[in-house]
């Protein structure tokens, strides 16, 4: 039994069962045995892989979208910021596609938000000969107070939720307790009063309140400072019914309750509640609209064939293979499942794309 599984079963033997929101933090956040703290789980050899893995040109495409912005709104001195940056692969794409945009590289200061510290060791590698001005942290609530552009790729979905399910007419909240050795699903013998949602028997209800806290923060600076975000996730456009939270580990599914800390959790994002919480604290949205929209209309087909000129055979069937993965419109595909959704300050321009 992992060391984590150990000390999450003593929790519960001596506090009763947690929630969800408890068990994925965590399982994800742990400081000696979390997920996210003590691995690379990017690529090939790890558990997943993200669009900037697949292909230089999603990165490339963000970085002009990012430029544009900052050219219509009269070329302020900017932040740009990344909430789970990963390897660094998208930041060092967007920087490297926007070195011709004449000033924008002066106008900026880089801020990467992240919690991991193997991650970080492998962004400062990446980004070592990036640009001159790159700094780290570990909450967005340091970040500087001017016009900011934050690019958050595949970063809400691992973000802790609650789930509530409909038994007997109430909603309890689901909670995760032991059996002899094992972690099992349970729910609250005391019901929530809950406004509004409906539902019928057995529905599973999914709350993300630290992801709703976070983009209330963005808004509101946004709202305050100037400037735009692009997010960036897999998730549904419409507030609904069901458990989405699952597990990879090695590229394959797996039990959530299985192997805290050595395998991904995440859950698909409610964007119509990302939306709400932004125009609350004062920003705009546009979209969402599916990656594929985003990337067709910023212009990926373009790119293709720009580098396709300069590939060898091999180069360009790869590139190919890369675009349609990217824009893959199946509903399980990355082109139609992943959505992404704009915010904006309500004196800036509206985002390419959008």
């Amino acid at each position: 039994m992992s060391a984590l599984r150990q000390r999450i079963i003593e929790i519960i033997r001596q506090e009763g069962p947690i929630n969800v929101e408890r068990y994925m933090a965590l399982a994800l956040g742990d400081p000696q045995h979390g997920y996210y703290m003590t691995r690379d789980p990017l690529g090939a050899s790890g558990d997943f892989t993200t669009s900037p893995e697949i292909s230089q040109m999603f990165g490339e495409l963000i970085g002009l979208w990012s430029a544009d912005l900052w050219l219509r709104a009269s070329q302020p001195s900017i932040s740009l910021v990344e909430l789970g940056p990963g390897r660094g692969t998208l930041m060092s794409d967007v920087l490297r596609a926007t070195k011709a945009v004449t000033g924008f590289h002066d106008a900026l200061q880089v801020t990467l938000v992240e919690m991991s510290p193997v991650l970080g060791a492998i962004q400062k590698q990446t980004l070592a000969d990036a640009h001159p001005r790159i700094e780290w942290a570990t909450t967005i609530a340091t970040l500087p107070e001017k016009p900011t552009i934050i690019l958050a790729n595949e970063f809400f979905d691992a973000l802790p939720i609650r789930q509530f399910q409909k038994r007997n007419q109430a909603w309890h909240e689901c909670l995760i307790g032991t059996e002899n050795d094992s972690l099992i699903f349970g729910l609250a013998q005391e019901s929530m009063r809950m406004s509004g949602p409906g539902g019928s028997e057995g529905d599973i209800l999914e709350y993300a309140p630290i992801s709703e806290t976070i983009m209330r923060d963005l808004a509101r600076h946004l709202a305050q400072f100037g400037g735009a975000g692009l997010i960036i996730d897999y998730g549904y456009t419409q507030s609904g019914f069901g458990d989405t939270l699952q597990a990879l580990k090695a590229h394959e599914f797996v039990n959530p309750l299985e192997t805290p800390g050595e395998a991904d959790l995440t859950v698909h994002v409610n964007f119509e509640s990302l939306e709400l919480a932004t125009r609350e604290s004062g920003a705009r949205t546009h979209g969402p609209i599916s990656q594929a929209e985003l990337l067709d209309r910023l212009g990926i087909d373009t790119r293709v064939e720009t580098l396709i000129r300069k590939a060898s055979p091999q180069q360009a069937n790869d590139i190919r293979k890369a675009r349609e993965r990217l824009m893959e419109p199946t509903s399980t595909g990355m082109g139609h499942l992943f959505k992404a959704l704009a915010i904006s300050g309500k004196e800036w321009p509206t985002p390419a794309g959008f």
